[in-house]
């Protein structure tokens, strides 16, 4: 093996991997058998991340950076002048379980550029894969990038050998995909996702009956949306995660800022790099819809298409609510306990839990583990104490934001400019 070649290889396709964020492995419950290597159950795999919130510990790499497509927003685009590289099969199993052994890595997330064609790219991928579990007896995570325009056969074996399978959904909006990557077909997306959602659910019913059945995908499949490549608004691209929440079951959309690679007249200038504040907010915002019980057009809509970069999403809705507030800690239901500014889902059953036994003041629920500097204008409880009411939702915000430190504060002014 030429050792020199495989780290120039691993430098190059390492590196390209870099921009796609849709690494997360949680969910997944392969465990180890017959005494092989690794172990994605218990804890999951995702353990440590970057400053800005991605994961490092799996082997994340493309199996190669040649592409047929010349997408404007894609670093591997056809017509980019980039040194190439290519995995053989073998070099990225024999980097998994080195990597492994030496605890660098508790997984693989492998994607591809589509060489020759989606087929051939997606039998690459899924050869990976296979050899890992059957002839190392590797249990460890394993992610693989479904490849837009694979056929319904490859999908099948691709999500027996693999924990998740996600295909990128890339751009958020049909017309925006036209117009920066007019050789890609928006449909050739959604066939894979719909294939993987159908065996997921068919494992799922014939596991119930048969226990042998072959897990399908155990930790389900996600995309990723490049965010500020075209003119879509934070509207545009919640009601697309919607959509494929509910169609797909997807188990998390990804967000991902455009990084500037091109002075293609199509693309933003090179020095307008999407805000990280940005993508935080569209996190929260897909948290709130995940978890909060919040309707994507509560929170985006006609005459809001864009979230407040000040304050997160949920403040911003309870202040355009402000009739429905200050609401009695110790009476109101789940669902408006979940809507209140700065108490969040684990402080919600506490509360739950603790008023069947007393009604709790102000102490309690700083004890529990609200955070009052915002709850205290939307709520009321077992205390004599009062907030501020009669004032406008633009005055109250202005005193919250005075009251709150943000990490994000110091670069507000200068990364909103270039938005």
């Amino acid at each position: 093996m030429d050792f020199d070649r495989i780290k120039e290889k691993l430098n190059i396709l390492a590196d390209a991997a870099k921009y796609d964020v849709s690494c997360s492995s949680s969910g997944s419950k392969r465990k180890n058998t017959k005494k092989g290597l690794g172990d994605s159950s218990g804890m999951g795999i995702c353990h440590s991340y970057t400053q800005d919130g991605r994961c490092v510990s799996l082997l994340k790499i493309l199996l190669t950076n040649h592409c047929i497509f010349d997408c404007a927003y894609c670093v591997t685009r056809r017509s980019n002048d980039i040194k190439r590289a290519a995995f053989k099969v073998q070099e990225v199993v024999d980097l998994t379980i080195s990597f492994y052994r030496r605890n660098y890595i508790e997984g693989l997330f492998l994607s591809s550029g589509i060489f020759k064609s989606p087929d051939h790219t997606m039998e690459r991928l899924i050869q990976v894969a296979k050899k890992l579990r059957e002839e190392e007896n590797f249990n460890g995570y394993i992610h693989l990038k479904s490849i837009p325009g694979a056929s319904d056969e490859l999908m099948r074996e691709a999500g027996l050998y693999a924990d998740r399978l996600s295909v990128n959904i890339e751009i958020p909006t049909k017309s925006g995909l036209k117009l920066l990557a007019p050789e890609k077909n928006h449909e050739d997306f959604m066939k894979p996702m719909k294939k993987v959602k159908n065996e997921i659910i068919q494992y799922k019913q014939e596991s119930k009956l048969i226990k042998s059945t072959p897990k399908y995908a155990p930790a389900g499949q996600s995309t990723q949306m490049i965010v500020g490549a075209t003119g879509e608004s934070d509207r545009d691209i919640m009601y697309s995660s919607a959509f494929f929440y509910k169609n797909y079951n997807m188990k998390r959309v990804y967000y991902s800022g455009y990084v500037p690679i091109s002075n293609d007249p199509r693309l933003p200038a090179l020095n307008s790099q999407v805000p990280m504040l940005r993508e935080n907010r569209l996190y929260q915002t897909d948290w709130l819809m995940r978890f909060y019980g919040f309707d994507v057009r509560e929170l985006l809509n006609e005459d809001f298409q864009f979230l407040d970069m000040d304050i997160d999403p949920k403040l911003t809705w309870a202040l355009r609510n402000r009739h429905l507030f200050p609401v009695d800690i110790n009476r109101v239901d789940k669902q408006l306990l979940l809507r209140i500014p700065g108490v969040g889902l684990k402080s919600v059953n506490k509360i739950l839990n603790a008023r069947k036994f007393r009604k709790l003041n102000w102490d309690h629920l700083k004890k529990i583990g609200i955070a009052s500097n915002r709850a205290k204008y939307f709520i009321t409880c077992d205390s004599r104490e009062k907030e501020l009411r009669d004032i406008s939702s633009e005055n109250l915000k202005s005193i919250i934001m005075q009251n709150s430190q943000s990490k994000f504060r110091k670069d507000l002014s200068n990364q909103l400019s270039l938005f």
